[in-house]
This record gives C-alpha cells, sequence and structure tokens, in this order.
C-alpha cells in the first residue's frame, strides 16, 4: 500500500503521517506539502530517516505534480488547506484556491488512478448548531468563507464518487488540539502567550461553544475511515468534550497559574457561529470509534509540551499576527 499525504507537514497531517510510520502500515509513505506558513517541515523530522517515507515540496494545484503522484500511489489522505477562520474573513482567494481547486486536482489525478480518496473535513460546514448535535446527513450551512471553501471540497469529493464510482470517503471532525498546532489557533496562542506573561484574546462574551478532540483520537478516527469506511459515506469524528471559550480559558489560565485579569476581551469574530457539536454515533457503530484521551489528561500533555518546546514554537510566533 502506498499512501500519499497532502498537507503531511501542518498539525494534523504530520502527526497522522508520525503515527503510520510508527507501525507495520503502509509500504510508503509520500508527504505533498507546499510548505506555507503552517507547513513545518521540523514535524516530520522524527520520521525523515524513515526508508517508507519521501517528502515532496509542491502545491497541490500543480496538477502536472499532482498528476505523476497520484499516479504512483494506491490512496490519497488530503488534509492540505488553509485553515484559519480569521484568515479567511481577510481574504478568501487563498482558500477557494487550495481548498476547492487544490481538491478538484487532487480529485482529478485519483480519477485517473482509481485511488482510494479520505477527505478531511471539518465540522465548521455544517454551520451552528444551538442545541443537538449534527448528524452527517445534515445539510451543510456553513458561515466563514473557510467554512464554505471545505464544504465545497467536501461536496466535490462525494460527486467523484456519486458521479464516477470513485472511491470517496469524508470525515468531518470537531476541533482539535494537541501538539505541533501552529500558534495562531486558540488553545496554543492562549498556552503560549501566557508562558510569555501575556493576556489572551478572548473574542465576544467568551460563551461560544466548541467540541474538543485530541489529536490522536482524530487521527485513529481517520485511520479507521480509511482502512474499514464504506466508499461515497461521511463520517463525523467528535471529541465528546463541549466547552465554552470562557470554559476553556479558564481552564488554561489555572494550568499556567494565570487569573482573569490575564484575559482581553476583543471584539467578536466576523459571523462568528455560536456553537458545534457533531453526532459520532455512526463511527462509534460501524468502525468502533470512541475518543480515547480525556480531555483534563490531553490538555495537561498539550501544556506541558508547548512549555518543553519553545525553540518549535517561538520562530513560528514571531511572524504571527497578533489576534
Amino acid at each position: 500500500m502506498r499512501i500519499l499525504v497532502t498537507g503531511g507537514a501542518g498539525f494534523i497531517g504530520s502527526h497522522y503521517v508520525r503515527t503510520l510510520l510508527g507501525t507495520d502500515g503502509p509500504e510508503t509513505v509520500t508527504v505533498l506539502d507546499k510548505l506555507t506558513y503552517a507547513g513545518n517541515p521540523a514535524n516530520l523530522d522524527t520520521v525523515r530517516g524513515s526508508d517508507r517515507f519521501a517528502f515532496v515540496q509542491g502545491d497541490v494545484c500543480d496538477a502536472g505534480l499532482v498528476g505523476e503522484l497520484v499516479a504512483a500511489h494506491d490512496q490519497v489522505v488530503h488534509f492540505a488547506a488553509e485553515s484559519h477562520v480569521d484568515r479567511s474573513i481577510l481574504g478568501a482567494d487563498a482558500f477557494v484556491r487550495t481548498n476547492v481547486v487544490g481538491t478538484q486536482t487532487l480529485l482529478d489525478a485519483a480519477l485517473r488512478r482509481r485511488a482510494t480518496f479520505v477527505y478531511v473535513s471539518t465540522d465548521e460546514v455544517y454551520g451552528s448548531i444551538a442545541e443537538g448535535s449534527w448528524p452527517e446527513t445534515d445539510p451543510l450551512s456553513p458561515n466563514s468563507p473557510y467554512a464554505a471553501s471545505k464544504a465545497a471540497g467536501d461536496l466535490l469529493a462525494l460527486s467523484y464518487h456519486r458521479t464516477h464510482g470513485l472511491d470517496v470517503r469524508v470525515t468531518r471532525c470537531s476541533n482539535n488540539y494537541g501538539p505541533h498546532h501552529f500558534p495562531e489557533k486558540v488553545i496554543p496562542l492562549f498556552i503560549t502567550n501566557l508562558l510569555d506573561g501575556l493576556k489572551v484574546p478572548l473574542y465576544g462574551d467568551g460563551l461560544n461553544v466548541r467540541d474538543w478532540l485530541h489529536v490522536d483520537d482524530h487521527v485513529r478516527g481517520i485511520e479507521l475511515v480509511r482502512t474499514a469506511g464504506r466508499p461515497g459515506e461521511v463520517y463525523n469524528i467528535g471529541g465528546g468534550t463541549e466547552l465554552s471559550n470562557r470554559e476553556l480559558t479558564d481552564l488554561l489560565l489555572e494550568a499556567l497559574g494565570a487569573d482573569e485579569s490575564s484575559i482581553a476581551y476583543v471584539e467578536d469574530r466576523k459571523g462568528h457561529d455560536r456553537r458545534y457539536s457533531v453526532d459520532w454515533s455512526k463511527i462509534e457503530k460501524e468502525l468502533g470509534y470512541r475518543p480515547a484521551k480525556d480531555f483534563t489528561t490531553g490538555l495537561a500533555e498539550t501544556v506541558d509540551w508547548y512549555r518543553d518546546n519553545r525553540a518549535w514554537w517561538e520562530p513560528l510566533k514571531a511572524g504571527v499576527r497578533a489576534l
């Protein structure tokens, strides 16, 4: 089995690659990554010496390169995406190019190869939900340019299954956290700010709710879908821990010995979705998935990782716009 992983130098993609190469799994894992600001070669240092690993720097919109790579692989696991909502609000063009055109470019190559295609999507494609949880059958109603671009890629992928019979499998995950997370996202941003004695920017009233999923559990869910999922199906992957942003902030303040004076309330994000919650009973019933990482433990481990790995995040944070 030869697997092409797009976006494999990013947070979730690199964790997936490290996990695959830590098992007696595929014969070859090739990473295709453009190495934009969120793609970090250091995320792959621990597997770089493996004879089963290959790295190609390139763009998922480069049809020639993508065609060559996909032709040499049996499966594609597609993580590559522009992924920060705030950046998409400031400018959507890169999101449409990478998340829509890049996905279509990969799908065309996969169709020629008849390669299995796993599309890693997000719960944000559903929009916002006041109560209950979204099953996979709910309509998509994205609110941000980022979410809309991911929904477009999501639907494109499913259309290639319905039109061409391509083996496409889609996952939609809740909010991820864990080590190697780029420090513009809320948990690593807040941890690194507090480690440096800075305030943390909390949007609006802080009552927006997210379900938190450790990257270990997310990767395990993706692997279940890749190896045992059904073609043409969508699988929600949830973490089982719903917290308001204020509750999350309080946990981080406590973990880092800070208090409420470290909170800076800032103007709310435009179109800020109030609550996300996915129903992950389908992947539980069909594939035996359940989140295994307790949030209290996972958050403590994440804090410790950032405390111990300043050399990883300080250079990245130096280039991050203060949010």
